[in-house]
């Protein structure tokens, strides 16, 4: 109790002193702070966009190694083509097999395969080529004609040789790749439908399925117009290999494409022209009437982190992954879209870590200088009989005293600047967020954006995961909450224990005889 009455009494007898000292620690706090908020800012978005940008895994065909099988076995390119035809396409039990890992948050899988469609007409683009035929005609001279019969006498040996030119004009129609007319792809997740999260596809009008197990679709707006089909019409697909095998499914959308391939002048229709999207329980159920059906399915799992990547190769290796198939992540994309904001972390906290030295160095010097103005009050008290520990933990307490005062007010001016500090750091990230969520709902159809009646949020009631969401900081706790104010604390503490060492060593090493004999 003594100590600490008389180190009030201390930071009362030298208030200039001690006002340095606060300044000082003040200015440190509030850069403490308002550096803590960045880098708090800086973890929310780095968060965010980990959230955005998930790290997925696919399954493809490993041509590399493909190419290698073929110049190990010197096959023939008959050999090549049949050995090519003979690798089996991941069949859905496979998928669900691989799914089933304990390293991965989820998976989805994208179907792809072509049917045809009772009184629809697909669309074609039909090419005018021109071809130039050359055609070479001999013509044999008779022995009717004798010499006289020809310019200079002489008749022609062996004949006449003519050639004529014809421009031919013909017209080709596009080959179907597939044996149905329709390419019918189908989504097992909101997720897996990338081309309308990133924008490739938008509706323009209705929306996309709100049920992924229902028998609905979206067409492309050149079908609909081609066949003056609308939202709510039906449609009956059917199986190319047996068309006595139909199925109706309930036009929800139709979605135009905006890439720059369908802007292709040469070409009349975009090639999503005669693309049917649909569920994937639909296509299961034709798969299930007709196991083979050409189908080709392809899957992305979600990974929970990056050390899961090594390990759930080696799982899908241990299930009978074939050698031809090959695990490729994501992982480089998702580092470099989180580098530069790393960045602004890290150098928040550069930028703390040399505050701190140059105030703790500061503070020391100060604290040294206090130490030899008070030399002759030290020697007193070690005369009295103070022990050395004691007399340290006044000066000490002295500091820390200054210490947490400046730093409550320093951390108040902090927080007060680290708000608008934040959003102005944030402020680029949100509109794009919000920019972002608007153009997701737009392109699935939904919050009522063409005037319809819908008004799905597709990002807001968690259709679609993986999205970055931002918000404004609307007040201090956002930035400066508890945990911030601990490590405040911490700093404090830190400070004064640092800029007490040299207090601690000169009054360890003071005689107080000597120092009353000085005096």
């Amino acid at each position: 109790m003594y100590i600490i009455k008389n180190a009030l009494t201390s930071i009362k007898r030298n208030k200039g002193r001690n006002i340095l000292i606060g300044i000082i620690i003040l200015v440190i706090s509030a850069a403490s702070s308002i550096t803590l908020a960045i880098r708090s800012s800086a973890n929310n978005i780095v968060k965010s966009y980990e959230e955005q940008y998930n790290l997925e895994a696919s399954i493809s065909m490993d041509r590399q190694a493909l190419m290698e099988s073929f110049k190990n076995e010197s096959s023939s390119q008959e050999e090549m083509i049949e050995q090519f035809n003979n690798i089996k396409e991941l069949t859905i039990e496979q998928i669900n097999n691989y799914g089933n890992s304990d390293y991965l948050k989820s998976y989805y899988y994208i179907y792809n395969t072509s049917v045809n469609a009772k009184d629809i007409e697909e669309t074609t683009d039909s090419l005018i080529k021109e071809t130039t035929k050359t055609e070479t005609t001999t013509k044999s001279w008779g022995n009717d004609y004798q010499n006289g019969g020809f310019p200079g006498g002489r008749v022609p040996s062996g004949g006449q040789t003519t050639t004529k030119q014809t421009t031919i004009t013909e017209k080709i129609f596009n080959d179907k790749v597939s044996s149905g007319a329709f390419t019918l792809i189908g989504y097992s997740s909101y997720e897996s439908m990338s081309e309308f999260i990133n924008g490739t596809y938008s509706m323009t009008s209705g929306s996309i399925f709100n049920d992924l197990s229902s028998a609905e679709c979206i067409i492309s707006e050149e079908l609909a117009v081609l066949n003056e089909l609308e939202v709510g019409d039906e449609i009956t697909l059917l199986n190319p290999n047996d068309e006595d095998l139909t199925y109706k499914v309930k036009i929800s959308g139709i979605y135009k494409e905006n890439s720059d391939d369908a802007n292709d002048m040469s070409s009349m229709f975009s090639r999503s022209a005669n693309q049917i999207i649909t569920t994937s329980s639909v296509i299961e159920k034709i798969i299930a009437d007709d196991e083979d059906l050409s189908v080709t399915i392809t899957p992305t799992f979600i990974l929970k982190d990056e050390d899961s990547i090594d390990k759930f190769k080696s799982e899908v290796e241990d299930k009978g992954l074939s050698e031809y198939y090959i695990v490729t992540t994501n992982e480089e994309m998702v580092k470099n879209a989180t580098k530069s904001i790393s960045n602004v972390k890290s150098f928040a906290m550069v930028f703390l870590v040399i505050t701190l030295i140059i105030g703790g160095v500061v503070l020391l010097v100060i604290n040294m200088i206090n130490i030899r103005e008070r030399k002759y009050e030290i020697g007193v008290l070690r005369t009295i009989g103070m022990k050395k520990s004691l007399v340290i933990s006044q000066f000490m307490l002295e500091l820390l005293i200054v210490a947490i005062f400046s730093l409550l007010i320093g951390a108040g001016v902090g927080s007060l600047c680290s708000v608008d500090i934040a959003n102005s750091l944030l402020e680029n990230e949100i509109n794009n967020s919000s920019e972002q969520i608007d153009n997701i709902n737009k392109n699935f159809g939904g919050m009522n954006t063409y005037g319809g009646s819908n008004k799905t949020n597709f990002v807001g009631n968690n259709k679609i995961s993986g999205v970055v969401t931002i918000e404004q900081v609307s007040n201090i706790n956002a930035v400066v909450d508890f945990k911030v104010l601990i490590e405040l604390l911490a700093i404090g503490i830190l400070l004064t224990i640092f800029s007490s060492i040299s207090s601690g060593v000169a009054i360890s090493r003071f005689s107080p005889l000597d120092i009353l004999k000085e005096r």
